[in-house]
């Protein structure tokens, strides 16, 4: 029976970076099928991996949530039948539930039986951890208490109380998860492997946990469309902290804002309205799709770049003048003749010089993105 893995992450956690080791050190003499599941408008990652040997099946048209079921459901059928591999790896969008992708899987029967997920793993950045769980909790948390592994990355990047902390933060979304705290390079992917799979009763409970939250949410569906004047939702707040460069205004749960609304409780605003205070609190459903809260730009340019210009636009995407930029990434020609390939995340980015490409391509995701701002950055039309 084909084992089907799902490695999620948010955006830049390094989900291509461990793929790519437990290729090389784990799946040895396996058959394997890589789906990908972009999300944005330019698949920059699919040439990164050709050079394993492995079939990639990418999925550039959205996220796989209930929307693409059907279209998943066949992509994956289509997979098995064509290949019939020992693996699949599932990589979903960055911005992806990891709850959506799980059920997904779930939903697909080949030749009239249900396919068998092996594991789902989170790959968590130690560093941003914080500030994503803070920022982008509906998704992000998503991805961690729907997973039986959570794989830190850069973990070696954070001080000793820093780690203790992260992994504190991630135990209270997640008590039963195996999480792997130690750095990459002191590992052999076949221990990261044998932790991914030490899933037995955690993976039943997770899929069962999914499963009765299915169906507590489609009864509290059917109960707000006839009830619409008692529904209560959380509220989550996406504001930056200071990491980020934006001030947060912050109410504690229960606390009442200036305008007498007490947001821990019953009062409602609908999505994204502010209180009448003015606070700026974001009143989330808790129930949004990525393509809701994420946006992706991507283009394609033959113009040539010095390196100096592109490390330009990437400094100045940290600093939010042009919506909060979570990931950017690109293949562009140099005037030298070489080709730069550059890699973006908050706070960091990196430029080398890699193999060239059918033509230049770039592309940004992030939440209330300026495109116009940003082309200019790049010196491209958007």
């Amino acid at each position: 029976m084909t084992k089907i893995d799902i490695i999620s992450g948010f955006l830049g956690a390094g989900k291509t970076t461990l793929i790519k080791k437990l290729i090389q050190e784990a799946f040895q003499g396996e058959k394997l099928v890589l789906i990908e599941n972009e999300f944005g408008e330019i698949g920059i990652d699919g040439g990164f991996l050709k050079d394993s040997g492995i079939q990639i099946t990418e999925m550039n048209s959205g996220c796989i949530c209930c929307s693409l079921v059907g279209d998943f459901g066949d992509a994956l059928g289509k997979v098995l039948d064509q290949f019939a591999p020992d693996r699949v790896i599932i990589e979903p969008s960055g911005v992806g539930k990891l709850s959506d992708v799980i059920r997904a899987v779930q939903g697909v029967k080949h030749h009239g039986e249900p396919v068998h997920l092996n594991s789902a793993t989170t790959v968590v950045d130690a560093v941003k951890s914080k500030m994503y769980m803070k920022n982008f909790g509906e998704f992000f948390n998503n991805q961690i208490e729907s997973a039986n592994t959570i794989i830190l990355s850069r973990s070696q990047k954070v001080s000793a109380e820093k780690l203790e902390a992260c992994v504190s933060d991630l135990k209270s979304h997640n008590g039963k998860a195996v999480i792997i705290t130690t750095p990459w390079d002191e590992l052999d992917g076949k221990q990261i492997l044998a932790a991914m799979e030490q899933k037995n009763v955690l993976m039943e409970e997770l899929l069962h946990s999914l499963e009765d939250d299915h169906e507590h949410h489609h009864h509290e569906h059917e109960h707000h469309h006839h009830e619409h004047e008692h529904h209560h939702h959380e509220h989550e707040h996406h504001h930056h902290d200071h990491d980020s460069h934006e001030h947060e205004h912050h109410h504690e749960h229960g606390e009442e804002c200036s305008c007498g609304h007490d947001h821990g409780h019953e009062h409602h605003h609908e999505h994204g309205e502010e209180c009448s205070c003015g606070c700026g609190h974001d009143h989330e459903h808790h129930h949004h799709h990525a393509d809701e809260v994420f946006t992706s730009w991507g283009v394609e340019t033959p113009r040539k770049y010095t390196q100096e210009e592109v490390q330009t636009a990437l400094d100045s995407l940290d600093e939010n003048r042009t919506g909060v930029i979570l990931r950017a990434k690109g293949i562009l020609p140099c005037e030298d003749g070489t080709w730069l390939h550059f890699d973006y995340v908050p706070g960091e980015s990196e430029i080398r010089t890699g193999a060239a490409d059918v033509t230049g391509r770039l592309c940004v995701i992030g939440s209330e993105l300026d495109t116009d701002a940003i082309a200019k950055l790049f010196h491209v039309n958007g």
